[in-house]
């Protein structure tokens, strides 16, 4: 049977979903051979309305682009958090925004949350590479892409010039995820 994983990253407009969306759809179609697809919903205003992208990552054929039982949620707002908790799976991964999402529920799946924009700005002077960073924590607690396709995916579809600023997001992304990994060892 093969494998399907759902990945919604939810949050506002501006944040840089669909961006990341699409690079875990290309790092996993072309760069891992995987199959994915990639589908995206926002508000009607550009900056500041609800925004969504949805990867779907499969070693198999994906018949339905849609993702319904989510195996990993990134939210990046309390709003985005409170509307889509629903659809996370059971033993599905939450990844939160520890300022933005303060009131974190509580259920059968885990919870990683962590300073995302903070680190992006105290770390890189950047808030815009706060969705590459959590890119890097995605990449590391899924392990459903390779690192060096998430790479190839950010230098094909970061602006020209911005690329060593993303690589160096990623990193960072990397980095607090493996530290909340290793401080979580026993609850794995």
């Amino acid at each position: 049977m093969p494998f399907r994983y759902e990945i919604r990253l939810s949050g506002s407009g501006g944040q840089g979903l669909i961006l990341i969306g699409k690079v875990l759809a290309e790092a996993a179609a072309i760069y891992d051979g995987l199959n994915a697809t990639q589908s995206q919903s926002y508000g009607p205003e550009a900056r500041g309305g609800a925004s969504r992208s949805e990867v779907i990552i499969s070693d198999g054929d994906i018949d339905y682009p849609k993702a319904e039982d989510i195996d990993l949620l990134l939210a990046l707002t309390q709003e985005a958090c409170d509307k889509y908790m629903g659809d996370l799976k059971e033993n599905g991964v939450l990844i939160v925004d520890s300022q933005m999402v303060t009131k974190q529920p509580t259920g059968k799946f885990k919870v990683v949350s962590l300073p995302i924009i903070q680190s992006a700005v105290e770390r890189l002077g950047k808030y815009m590479v706060s969705n590459i960073i959590a890119l890097g924590i995605i990449s590391k607690i899924s392990g459903i892409v390779s690192e060096d396709a998430v790479l190839h995916g950010i230098r094909a579809r970061v602006p020209k010039g911005t690329e060593d600023l993303n690589i160096q997001a990623y990193n960072t992304g990397v980095e607090l995820a493996q530290k909340w990994l290793d401080e979580h060892k026993e609850t794995r």
